[in-house]
């Protein structure tokens, strides 16, 4: 048998020795009808059909879903016949998950007919710019059966495979934390835009300090929600839910958010979105995220601008290209980080981009929700509103049965009354509540409680009347103020009547030396005027009395003759 291979591969090889000299010397046309019919002759010869399953294919945008099904399904099935394995532990930590390693080939049987898997790996240096590029490695499995069993493969055996191996990745899966990497470290097939850790977080809805009602009225929207993948469908939303968890710093929101994860089995995408540069990073990293899953924002009010007001550049900036290239790799990373906009995280909330799978919760926690925009936390975006108070009575009790392991004592009223007047956060309740040593008992540390919330209330007490004080000393410092400023506003009106006084005095005096100048000036224009006329008419007698001194010469004169 082994012969009879040995002698078709070499007829392969001839054949295919054969095209490549012929395609030398043919046209292109006739390269064409030439090769497919050596395909023909090869496929002819070689009766068996083979599928490529990809771990990234084409131009999608995460990783094959029928490459994961398939790696779970042979490590079941098929890890028995392996010659190179790969070991991890499993679900309970005891033992180990074996997996076929690359470059490795297994058989199969289903049905009466006998199938081959083989996994590979292929390496190639990275396309992209960098001082130091990374190899980029492609995984694939290739199934490879015979031709006369292809209506049994499409009809049965592929759907088994991918049946099993969903239900293999199940029994083997181990939660996991996963926290964004940035998008320099995203090049190359081998890298992720998450990394993560095993999920082994204790905290629960029993251990968790609230109001017993509270909790029970969270745990029902849960198990709603992890339930309701049809009703979703039927109503024609998204399968996904927003929680907003707000409230003062101590009062449980990371505790929840665990205690929620734990509940639904669901893995934790926790995404810090300072080291996201725009919205196309935003939506490559939730693409990513997979069902069964739970991806918080924490502190949202402090990891971007999303009041909607954006950073105001000064003058100096503006326009100042040349002075932007200069600045120091952490400023300008900084300026880079903060183009993630309210609206692409809108999107990213229940966009169109939010219907990319199902079964999410999107959880934000903020210790100020007065300063998150109202479009971000409205409801259909945050359908479910949870405030993380202070420490009640009901909480203070769960937290005394899980670290003392009592339901009742004699000091438990103290501490109710106590309760209503202090505001005490559940961190702090648990800190007094923790032994810290193997002397401390359940009434040492109820002690320690009470002395720290007696101590609260007084500084509480002491800060009002602080707060008292300064009121009535801002009081009397405003009265004082005002006294001041009304003398001082006498004093300046005085001085104004005074000068106005004066002024209105000297303008009366400049006035009046004004009009006694003028009316002496008048006189003297006046007197000039008369000694004009005076002269004109004295001119004129003169003229009048020289004109009759002649006639009077003349007459005497004629007289003469």
């Amino acid at each position: 048998m082994r012969e009879q291979w040995a002698n078709l591969g070499s007829a392969i090889a001839s054949l295919m020795f054969l095209g490549a000299v012929l395609s030398k010397f043919f046209p292109f046309g006739p390269e064409i009808i030439i090769t497919k019919y050596l395909h023909k002759l090869a496929s002819f010869i070689y009766p068996y059909v083979q599928i490529k399953i990809p771990e990234y294919t084409g131009e999608r945008m995460k990783r094959s879903e029928a490459f994961t099904a398939i790696e779970a399904y042979l490590s079941a099935s098929c890890s028995q016949r392996a010659n190179k394995l790969k070991g991890d532990l499993g679900k309970d930590s005891s033992k180990l998950v074996l997996s076929m390693d690359d470059h490795e080939e297994v058989t199969d049987e289903f049905g009466g007919a006998k199938f081959w898997w083989s996994s590979t790996k292929s390496t190639r240096q990275a396309q992209t710019l960098s001082i130091y590029p990374a190899p980029e490695e492609t995984r694939s499995y290739h199934f490879t059966f015979h031709k006369r069993n292809r209506q049994l493969v499409l009809d049965s055996y592929l759907s088994h495979v991918l049946k099993e191996g969903r239900e293999v990745a199940v029994r083997n899966r181990r939660r996991k934390l996963y926290c964004n990497n940035p998008s320099s470290n995203w090049h190359g097939y081998k890298s992720s835009v998450w990394s993560h850790v095993l999920f082994e977080h204790p905290s629960s809805f029993d251990t968790l300090a609230m109001d017993p009602g509270k909790k029970l009225e969270i745990k029902k929207d849960l198990d709603a929600f992890r339930k309701g993948k049809d009703y979703y469908a039927k109503i024609g939303k998204a399968w996904k839910r927003g929680y907003l968890l707000y409230g003062p710093p101590g009062t449980g929101k990371s505790s929840m958010i665990v205690a929620m994860a734990n509940f639904l089995d669901y893995d934790v995408y926790d995404l810090e979105l300072t080291t996201v540069k725009n919205n196309v990073e935003l939506r490559k990293l939730f693409i990513e995220t997979t069902g069964k899953s739970i991806i918080v924002i924490e502190d949202i009010d402090c990891s971007l601008d999303l009041t909607g007001k954006r950073k105001q550049k000064g003058k100096k900036e503006e326009g100042a290209s040349e002075d932007k290239k200069n600045l120091p790799p952490g400023q300008e990373e900084k300026d880079e980080s903060s183009k993630v906009t309210l609206s692409g995280l809108l999107n990213f909330i229940d966009g169109i981009w939010s219907a990319c799978g199902g079964e999410r919760l999107i959880v934000f926690t903020t210790n100020h929700i007065e300063k998150l925009d109202p479009a971000l936390i409205r409801r259909g975006r945050m359908d479910k509103h949870i405030e993380m108070s202070y420490c009640c009575f009901g909480a203070f009790k769960v937290l005394a049965k899980n670290y003392l392991d009592v339901d009742s004592h004699p000091m438990f009223d103290t501490i109710r009354d106590l309760m209503e007047e202090v505001k005490i956060t559940p961190a702090d309740v648990a800190e007094n509540l923790m032994r810290k040593s193997g002397d401390e008992d359940a009434d040492s540390c109820l002690k320690n409680l009470i002395q720290a919330m007696n101590k609260a209330r007084e500084e509480e007490a002491s800060k009002q009347a602080q707060a008292s004080t300064e009121e009535i000393v801002e009081g009397e410092e405003e009265k004082s103020g005002a006294k001041e400023e009304e003398a001082s506003k006498q004093a300046r009106a005085s001085t104004e009547e005074i000068v106005e006084g004066e002024e209105e005095k000297s303008g009366a005096k400049e006035e009046e030396a004004s009009k006694q100048a003028q009316a002496s000036r008048e006189e003297i224009v006046e007197g000039e005027e008369v000694s004009a006329a005076k002269e004109e008419g004295a001119s004129k007698q003169a003229v009048r009395t020289g004109e009759m001194n002649g006639e009077d010469e003349s007459g005497s004169r004629a007289d003469g003759v």
